[in-house]
């Protein structure tokens, strides 16, 4: 029966039920749904490629974080999805990936029939592929007839909720301009750092500006998830100027315009004004105290994960609860997601999601759950003073711990 249920599975496919974002588990901020109303009545489409308003608030965002950016150098869309098929659409060649990757990157690529490699990454953090390796990568690609030309990477990761030391930005960057790859880093967690004055964090686009784009999903940690935007900035060059057309073009030709209202909404958390600035940074300070508890928890069963540093998320290696798993008919990925999805009663993919080896037993655990079942709890647990100290928190806790302990 179990074999048959998870071929059922297998049959649809892995993008329609693949895993969503990490969902932030709370209530729309009152301030950006009263923009999103006042732009109710807009008729007007946006332009593709957005409108001088969102594109001047991503320059200005981009600015404040020491990175210069004209609004005529940024493009918007409906969000990173067809954001980044775009951008890959709009230059040839093959694509390397880290492994593991967002879950989101891959279907893209095998979309437009593209060729995708997944590069390891180092053991002390996700997102960025380790250089050797990269460079590996790229001259067996070629001895192969291979033509590598694009390397994806975010140095504040989804699925591991590592930021990437500055040093290993630097020399994977270094790497890949050297092999003449052009660097779409996604930055779309980079608000999202639990700690800010303990984490340093280093774009790729201050290390090579002639040679990284660089992208930003707004319903990461700026927007809810139900009003797609995202924005990317390219390099002020004339081959950025190209890619920006060529991009442009994709955009245009399958409609991909972020409609009205959402453009206001987007505007406005790009400007950052006090409430939406408050905001991010509360939902970074609670995901950080609820996923440290979370990560806990991992570490007493026995199992493994870096410690989280940013976004609602970590990522576990299962694999010193083999035996407990076993005797539960759980031997790869696909059965540990099956497993703890059911046990816990909320999805948990499993690493095979994000690239990683079937065979290894690693999940990607989010936050946004523990954080109440409700919008009136999830509210209570953004304002308290001391969140893990809620009862709702304690239970949602306790079912997880107790689904990891079992496995001893």
């Amino acid at each position: 029966m179990q074999r048959t249920a998870r071929s059922g599975r297998q049959s649809r496919g892995p993008v329609r039920y693949g895993p969503p974002a990490p969902e932030p588990g709370l209530p729309v901020l009152p301030e950006l749904a009263a923009v999103v109303a006042a732009a109710a009545s807009r008729t007007e489409p946006e332009p593709p490629g957005g409108s001088t308003v969102i594109r001047e608030a991503a320059a200005g965002y981009w600015d404040r974080r020491g990175l210069h950016c004209e609004p005529e150098y940024v493009v918007s869309a409906p969000g990173a999805g067809p954001l980044l098929f775009a951008l890959l659409a709009a230059d040839g060649g093959d694509i390397l990936l880290p492994r593991p990757c967002p879950a989101w990157w891959t279907p893209q690529a095998r979309l437009l029939g593209r060729p995708a490699y997944h590069v390891p990454t180092p053991a002390e953090c996700g997102g960025v592929p380790d250089p050797y390796a990269l460079l590996e990568t790229v001259r067996r690609i070629r001895a192969e007839g291979g033509d590598p030309r694009l390397l994806l990477l975010s140095v504040v990761d989804d699925p591991t909720a590592t930021v990437a030391p500055p040093e290993l930005v630097h020399e994977a960057c270094e790497a890949a301009v050297a092999e003449g790859l052009h660097i779409i880093s996604d930055e779309t967690w980079r608000d999202s750092l639990h700690r800010p004055q303990e984490t340093m964090l280093l774009s790729p686009a201050e290390m090579c500006p002639d040679d990284v784009t660089v992208l930003m999903d707004l319903s990461g940690s700026h927007l809810p998830t139900a009003w797609p935007a995202a924005v990317a900035r390219f390099p002020d060059t004339a081959d950025g100027a190209a890619r920006r057309a060529r991009t442009l073009d994709v955009l245009t030709a399958i409609g991909a315009r972020i409609g009205g209202p959402v453009t206001a909404a987007a505007a406005y958390a790009l400007g950052e004004p006090e409430p939406a600035a408050e905001r991010v940074r509360r939902a970074a300070v609670l995901h950080g105290v609820v996923t440290a508890a979370a990560h806990r928890a991992v570490l007493a069963s026995g199992a493994l994960a870096r410690p989280p540093q940013a976004g609602r998320h970590f990522y576990a290696d299962l694999s010193p609860l083999a035996g407990g798993l076993a005797e539960r008919g759980v031997g790869d990925a696909m059965e540990l997601e099956d497993h703890l999805s059911a046990r816990i009663g909320v999805p948990v993919p499993g690493g095979h999601r994000f690239g990683d080896d079937l065979a290894a037993l690693r999940v990607r655990f989010g936050s946004g759950q523990l954080l109440g079942s409700t919008q009136e709890q999830r509210l209570e647990s953004l304002t308290a003073g001391e969140p893990l100290e809620l009862p709702h928190v304690i239970e949602a806790l306790s079912i997880f711990g107790s689904a990891l302990d079992e496995l001893r």
